[in-house]
């Protein structure tokens, strides 16, 4: 992205943001879900981070929460609200350290406390001699809303402090923050009621929280039966010190024996290790056993000096940060849209997405079914959309945000040819097809080929698996095996991360192949492992160079006459004319150029000569064979300077016959070919 695309990006972000923001945080109104909207701020954090002569004081990451209610009195904090700017992966996390290493010019001194982080809503709690006095809502940082007497009616809340048994006395004065939450059981509850009312129930916890807290009358907030939790004395470090209280992990201790109710669950991390363990622990099924919603964990440099030295960077402070846990929903951009076609020749539509991560997976692919849910959804290629995955579902197209669309954007059409064997494409009720009834089923041979043990070899990858990826619009040719990613297989059901780990480590490892093998990998018709050896060796003959370039061959083979291709050794006119037919269709030669961009290789095969015993006579086998595979005979063969064929000629010399032969062994008897059985064969070897 350049710097002008940047500048529009980052306004539009702007504007889309505190659209969603405003109904968030003033209105109480979620119009995307919070994952969605955190996903959008964290690119418009990125892009601003990547290009800070775009950021400006207006921009959603340089300010907190919406503006105050009129209904209520107006607060002042005599230190600003600040909130976390969000990590959403391992990398983020180790990104936000280098920065603040950076700024403080030295590597980070303390260990880091960890606390679980509430879908709630932030509150500040003043007391005076140990009396609440008041309490007030986050705001805009700066001004919140007086909440006093709904903030009452949470027994979790202490109305008066006892620190007969503290260690240090509670101060004159003293400001508290915390979380107000609500609990799984008591949102089910009042759901149930709003259902009995026939009243709407409401989206999540958290906005029946906020909505509680901003009653006008506290017998409804009352009513809701609230939770809270405390996490912080509003003083400067040289403050707290004073009493010897040095780091954030004993601000907790020192709360709670005030009588504050703190959350247990919160724990020191000695690095950021301990802090990853720390996240993957409740990211799992441990943070489903809560009574609350959690939506990540909150990590601090653990000492107050140092936390303090990195000071405050738009809204957020630099030596803390909230690190998300894997959305459910995500925002992301639709790069493409391609059609796959599957194993019964329908075609599917398949959005190539900016990889995004949703529950817990990169993602980079998203099936859009058929044409009518294009039309539905009204995505484009382009668009900025909410791709959405609960639990092993796969991952979906959920909402277009038309606020971000790009004016040149254009409507996706169904294409009239099929892209695979060129057939008229037909409408079929909601599915288009290849009007080729043998279409799907000669796709997927040619794929099964194409992996198969005397091509790229690739193991685990096999009919059932190359059908499901089909018809998941996960692959459509030949190079988009090696495009795949763990992601978007973990995203399929029964798929699980081992799996998607082991296909895809596999593909890498296979990725280089011999030439001979990679010409028998495209299922040139008439063209069998043999002759493809014979091709290759007559392409080496001329090649110099000690690495072959995809683009090498393609020049070679477009190039070469029949007539050159029929001066080979036992290829005849239909192999010579097969081989130049399919050199000179232009969607061989695209999917060739496109398996030069994911990354296959081509080695030079060395050929391993042992002896001359066989040397001048040619084999051609038929049938099994007991005591080898036929493969690894006919490599006996060319070790001792012979020669393999495909088919029976005169100039054959011998016909190996094994178990069950076929037309070859006919073939050989009527030219008069000496046959050999595996007995014989065995002894010539030796």
């Amino acid at each position: 992205m350049n710097k002008q695309e940047a500048k529009k990006r980052i306004e539009e972000l702007k504007k889309v943001i505190e659209k969603y923001r405003y109904a968030y945080h003033v209105l109480d109104k979620s119009l995307i879900s919070d994952e969605a909207l955190d996903s959008l701020k964290k690119e418009l954090f990125d892009l601003e981070n990547q290009f800070p002569e775009y950021i400006t004081p207006d921009s959603p990451t340089q300010r907190v929460g919406g503006e105050p209610l009129r209904e209520f009195n107006k607060v002042g904090h005599e230190m600003p609200m600040i909130s976390f700017n969000d990590a959403f992966s391992v990398e983020d996390m180790k990104d936000w350290l280098e920065r603040l290493e950076n700024f403080l010019e030295r590597k980070i001194n303390s260990n880091f406390y960890c606390e679980l982080k509430l879908d709630g809503l932030a509150v500040e709690l003043i007391y005076e001699n140990k009396v609440f006095i008041q309490g007030a809502t986050r705001g805009n940082g700066l001004v919140g809303e007086d909440i006093t007497q709904n903030l009452k009616t949470i027994e979790a809340i202490p109305l008066k402090l006892d620190d007969g048994g503290a260690k240090i006395k509670i101060p004159k004065k003293l400001v508290v923050r915390g979380e107000v939450f609500l609990t799984k059981k008591e949102f089910e509850r009042i759901n149930k009621e709003q259902e009995a009312k026939g009243a709407k129930v409401y989206a999540n916890p958290r906005n029946v929280a906020a909505g509680s807290v901003r009653q006008l009358d506290p017998k409804i907030t009352a009513s809701r039966k609230l939770d809270s939790y405390a996490y912080d004395i509003v003083l400067p470090s040289d403050e707290l010190e004073k009493w010897g209280i040095k780091n954030h992990e004993e601000e907790h201790v020192l709360l709670k024996s005030w009588g504050f109710k703190t959350n247990p669950h919160n724990k020191r991390a000695e690095n950021m290790e301990e802090v990853f363990e720390f996240h993957d622990y409740w990211s799992g099924g441990n943070r489903e056993k809560l009574d609350y919603e959690i939506d990540g964990i909150v990590v601090l440099v653990n000492r107050n000096k140092e936390y303090e030295k990195g000071g405050v960077i738009g809204k957020a402070p630099r030596a803390g940060i909230a690190f998300k846990f894997s959305p459910k929903e995500a925002a992301t951009i639709v790069e493409d849209i391609k059609i796959q076609v599957g194993r019964t020749g329908v075609l599917t539509p398949v959005a190539i997405l900016r990889p995004v991560q949703v529950g817990g997976i990169t993602i980079t692919h998203a099936t859009l079914h058929n044409y009518d849910e294009i039309q539905r959804l009204g995505v484009r290629i382009g668009d900025t959309v909410i791709v959405s995955r609960a639990g092993d579902v796969i991952p979906k197209i959920s909402k277009v945000l038309e606020d971000l669309r790009p004016k040149n954007t254009k409507e996706f059409e169904m294409p009239k040819i099929c892209p695979v064997d060129g057939g008229k494409v037909v409408k079929d009720g909601v599915f288009y097809k290849c009007s080729n009834k043998n279409c799907g089923g000669v796709h997927k041979e040619k794929l099964y080929h194409f992996v198969s043990r005397a091509a790229f070899n690739i193991e685990g990858l096999g009919p059932k698996i190359i059908d499901r990826f089909m018809d998941e619009g996960l692959i459509n040719d030949a190079a988009d095996i090696f495009t795949l990613k763990e992601g978007d297989i973990m995203s399929l059901e029964r798929f699980g991360e081992k799996s998607a780990k082991n296909i895809v480590q596999e593909v890498s490892l296979k990725k280089e192949v011999s030439l001979s093998k990679f010409i028998y990998s495209l299922g040139i018709i008439h063209i069998g492992e043999e002759t493809a050896i014979l091709l290759a060796e007559k392409f080496l003959s001329g090649f110099k160079n000690d690495q072959i370039k995809i683009k090498n061959i393609i020049n070679y083979f477009k190039n070469t006459s029949v007539e050159e291709f029929q001066e080979i050794q036992d290829i005849g006119p239909k192999v010579a004319q097969s081989v130049y037919d399919w050199f000179h269709e232009a969607r061989n030669i695209k999917l060739l150029e496109k398996m030069d961009v994911v990354g296959v290789k081509i080695k030079i095969e060395k050929k391993t000569v042992k002896s001359d015993k066989l040397k001048g006579f040619s084999f051609v086998l038929t049938g099994t064979l007991e005591t080898m595979e036929r493969g690894e005979a006919k490599e006996r063969i060319r070790e001792l300077g012979g020669d393999v064929s495909e088919s029976v000629s005169k100039k054959t010399s011998y016909v190996v016959v094994g178990a069950e032969p076929g037309s070859k062994y006919d073939k050989a008897k009527q030219l008069s070919i000496k046959t050999l059985n595996e007995k014989e064969f065995l002894n010539m070897l030796i």
